[in-house]
């Protein structure tokens, strides 16, 4: 049929203005995005007069470490650091082998009633106990004040788990699984020597979901950790701008000098929190978007 859409030739003008008006769209949605960090990064290194006063714009302004040095003074965020740091490697590790546990035998069909399991897993996105009896869950579990907590609570998210059994579905054939059966391999060889070689890009995704999750998590420390000392590094974060907002709420009475303290010092905490997921990302976004993609759509 001579009635077909015909393509534009490369380089027409209908192409070039496509482009740059795709050019110009991700160019703002990219200084959206960017932005916010990058003003934090300068903030942090500028006098905390001149952010306050919103002089602070584009370049530092007054060369200020003050923030910095009182950070690398403080033992309790150095503490949080570690702790955090623990948190994240150890809770990761712990959600990735949970959730490809789940994943896998949900993907294959010769599972006995996977559907009937997938809607349990389903049901519990949209229903949940509430905050007070989780509380008393956890606490008659003996998690309470426990770092296990950190590790354990929370550590399967449901969607992860669509999301890698999806990605098992659609990327490995049942033929290479009655190709292994009739090599004699089991399962568990099966899921070690196959399945987890063949799913590094949904791996990475998986521990940057996990990884930045758990690495921003304050509220399961807020409330089931009591002892300072195995604070995440967000609950002294959290302390800094309370105690900053507290000095404002003073009035007169207020210590301006260490008002302008606290101001450096949460720029630069921020920036310090926020340096590891950004080292981390670039090392997995090549697997980012293949396994986000393969893992999501089915078909």
């Amino acid at each position: 049929m001579n009635a077909v859409i015909a393509r534009k030739k490369p380089g027409s003008r209908e192409d070039r203005i496509f482009d740059a008006v795709i050019f110009v769209l991700v160019a703002l949605v990219m200084l959206i995005t960017v932005y916010p960090l990058y003003i934090v990064v300068v903030a942090s290194f500028s006098a905390p007069m001149d952010v306050i006063s919103g002089k602070v714009w584009i370049w530092p302004s007054g060369f200020n470490l003050e923030g910095y040095k009182r950070i690398f003074a403080n033992n309790d965020i150095l503490i949080g650091y570690r702790n955090t740091l623990v948190y994240t490697v150890l809770g990761t590790l712990v959600s990735i082998v949970l959730t490809m546990s789940a994943a896998y035998p949900l993907s294959r069909s010769k599972l006995y009633g996977r559907n009937a399991v997938m809607f349990l897993f389903a049901f519990t996105m949209f229903f949940r106990g509430g905050m007070i009896p989780t509380y008393l869950t956890l606490k008659g579990m003996g998690l309470y004040n426990n770092l296990a907590v950190m590790l354990l609570f929370g550590a399967l998210s449901v969607y992860n788990v669509i999301v890698a059994r999806t990605f098992l579905q659609n990327t490995i054939p049942n033929e290479v699984y009655e190709a292994a059966e009739v090599d004699g391999s089991n399962d568990l060889q099966t899921f070690f020597q196959i399945v987890l070689p063949l799913s590094m890009p949904i791996l990475a995704v998986l521990t940057l979901f996990y990884a930045v999750g758990i690495w921003n998590n304050y509220f399961t420390g807020l409330i089931y950790l009591k002892d300072r000392s195995r604070y995440p590094l967000q609950m002294f974060l959290r302390e800094i701008l309370v105690t900053q907002a507290d000095s404002m709420s003073d009035g007169l009475e207020a210590d301006m000098n260490k008002m302008l303290v606290q101001e450096s010092v949460k720029y630069g905490a921020i920036v310090i929190s926020s340096v590891p997921m950004i080292i981390l990302y670039p090392f997995l976004q090549k697997f980012f978007v293949k396994g986000v993609m393969i893992g999501a759509i089915k078909g």
